[in-house]
């Protein structure tokens, strides 16, 4: 079966980093687009970071030139390095695979998610 399990949230102050972690297994990983996405109380899940399985990658207007994805395909685990963390970037943050593989970083094309983990940036 298809898992994803996402890790690394926690509390830090402005300005600070953290780097999510997300496990995959039960897929051929490199086939798939692996996306990250949050959502804050009050607001819809929105698209943070997402990259295609053709390698092409994108970052939200919000996070470009803070945040950062990678992968390591033998672990099969997709990271995100969150720098400079802002007060609005306090949510739950979750992973998610889209099987089609496609580029369109949006809840409504993925079809496997894991559960979120907290990130929470005090001012």
């Amino acid at each position: 079966d298809v898992q994803l399990q996402a890790s690394g949230g926690g509390l830090v102050q402005t300005g600070g980093s953290l780097r999510l972690s997300c496990s995959a297994s039960g897929f051929t990983f490199t086939d798939y687009s692996i996306g990250w996405f949050r959502q804050a109380p009050g607001k819809e899940r929105e698209g943070v970071s997402c990259v295609s399985g053709i390698g092409d990658t994108y970052y939200a207007d919000s996070v470009e030139g803070r945040f950062t994805m990678s992968s390591d395909n033998a672990k099969n685990t997709v990271y995100l390095q969150m720098n400079s963390l802002k007060p609005e970037d306090t949510a739950v943050y979750y992973c998610a695979a889209d099987h089609y593989g496609g580029n369109w970083c949006s809840i409504l094309v993925y079809d496997y998610w894991g559960q979120g983990t907290q990130v929470t940036v005090s001012s």
